[in-house]
């Protein structure tokens, strides 16, 4: 792999020794940061409008969820092209194109006439969406060097983790007070607001290299991650009413699909022409870190559906209550971030991923006993004590999985981790819903009362979370501080 690091040297010089860039380099970082969580708080934003929506549009439940569907779809489509993108293509016209797209996609979700037009708006809001988070963790990797790179890190934890957490809480917020096209309305300046301040002052950090793309790759990339990210959501829609078509043809065509992907990028990459160049994977560490992190996104976007359905369905929360039972660990979280990538920098990751995984596993066990009169406390301190597990583990992740690599791979790392995150978080929800209304649905029908039934399924959902969670535990220990190979050298 580390022959490969030549290829750097053309492709990226990124900053003249004699000059001192540290000040462009900290604007365009925390450029990159508000855009960000601008774009990530959009992804969960949608799920406490739902009940909204259908009431508003006429829709049922299960079009409904094709509004979060939708945007987790694309970003599985658009993050494997973005390793390509952001090689080839200069920092400022990935950024403004990132902007752009997601403005565009906002502005048409606030206008949407109907429900077919709201998708439209939130696919192309996915689509900036997914080029923004690698183009911020590859612009990182290149410009930070590696002794201070946990405290960078834990910046982009608080945008990954903490956007996605308060983006339920603000929604309920809004929508005690407003109609739901304020969800948009409300993002839109922000947006724009990021992307002219973007086009003016972002300079170009790195010097992209001609390649030409494969178009074949994107096409199995599409149909791959599509088809397979579209059969795991399918998943838990067929638990509620039997489709025309089963869930798993879709899933095992994905599947079929990214296995000739796979094989094709392997092709590709001895002539440097991979659109997700797989010899990130050959770093042991870095796949290490992406298996955990699979985990984790698995359980958090399977506790982050579960928990609103439990309180409002079986415990009769209201919409902001149950906002308010998550805002605190989503605060706490980014709160502890910064810390824990100032530790990272001290101690190395293994002090903080093991008690993190811990915490994670005590918690996902302690939801299996949830009943129908659970008080509210113990579910704000489940919930704030994940928060911590999850915030020990993401930012020594992050780092590790990308520092582990060369920097000619931190492109192909990023989409990795994106593609990863994305196809692992639908898989968690659609696995939790699945499991839930199966089981919900057959305790219903040997006679349980609804609240009896739908509290049996969200236990047996949450039983099999722990048990997935038992998994970054045992991961944990594997986890090393990567040896910066020669990276120094570049800054």
């Amino acid at each position: 792999m580390t022959n490969d690091t030549s290829t750097y040297a053309d492709s990226a010089q990124v900053i003249d020794p004699v000059e001192d860039h540290s000040a462009r380099n900290k604007l365009v970082i925390a450029l990159l940061l508000v855009s960000a969580f601008v774009v990530i708080l959009n992804e969960t934003i949608m799920g406490v409008a739902l009940p909204h929506l259908m009431g508003d549009l006429g829709i049922t439940a299960s079009a409904a969820q094709w509004l979060t569907t939708a945007f987790m779809l694309t970003m599985a489509v658009v993050i494997p092209i973005t390793g390509f993108l952001l090689q080839r293509l200069n920092t400022r016209p990935v950024f403004i194109l990132a902007m752009s797209l997601f403005s565009a996609g906002t502005a048409i979700s606030a206008l949407a006439p109907g429900f077919a037009e709201l998708v439209i708006g939130r696919i192309v809001q996915a689509s900036g969406t997914a080029i923004m988070m690698p183009l911020l963790m590859t612009t990182v990797m290149t410009l930070v060097p590696p002794e201070t790179r946990g405290k960078t890190m834990g910046n982009i934890s608080i945008v990954i983790s903490v956007a996605p957490a308060i983006g339920p809480t603000l929604s309920g917020l809004i929508l005690s007070a407003l109609d739901w096209r304020w969800l948009f309305l409300l993002v839109l300046p922000i947006a724009l607001g990021a992307l002219a301040l973007g086009a003016t002052r972002i300079k170009n950090v790195t010097v992209p290299n001609k390649a030409p793309i494969d178009i074949f790759s994107v096409v199995l990339s599409a149909i791959g991650f599509g088809s397979f990210v579209y059969g795991l959501s399918g998943l838990g829609e067929a638990a509620l009413h039997p489709p025309v078509v089963s869930p798993w043809i879709p899933l095992l065509i994905g599947a079929a699909v990214i296995v000739i992907f796979v094989l094709r990028q392997r092709q590709l990459q001895k002539q440097n022409r991979a659109l997700l160049d797989l010899r990130t994977l050959s770093t042991k560490t870095f796949t290490i870190s992406v298996v955990m992190m699979a985990i984790l996104m698995m359980s958090m976007f399977g506790v982050f559906i579960l928990l609103p359905i439990y309180t409002q369905n079986v415990l009769g929360f209201s919409t902001l209550q149950t906002g308010l039972l998550l805002l605190p660990g989503g605060l706490i979280m980014g709160l502890c971030a910064p810390k824990v990538g100032s530790l990272f920098d001290k101690i190395g990751p293994k002090p903080l991923v093991i008690p993190g995984s811990i915490l994670l596993a005590i918690v996902m066990w302690g939801l299996v006993f949830v009943g129908q009169d659970t008080p509210f406390w113990m579910l704000l301190i489940a919930h704030i004590v994940l928060s911590i597990g999850l915030a020990l583990m993401f930012t020594p992740l992050f780092t590790v999985s990308l520092g582990s690599l060369p920097p000619n791979l931190y492109s192909h790392g990023s989409a990795m981790i994106g593609t990863t995150q994305q196809v692992a978080g639908a898989a968690g929800t659609a696995l939790f819903v699945a499991i839930m209304t199966l089981h919900a649905a057959n305790l219903a029908k040997a006679g349980d009362t609804v609240h009896a039934a739908t509290t049996g399924g969200i236990k047996l959902a949450f039983l099999c979370g722990a048990i997935i969670s038992l998994g970054a535990v045992v991961a944990a220990f594997f986890i090393k501080k990567p040896d910066n190979h020669g990276m120094a050298s570049h800054h």
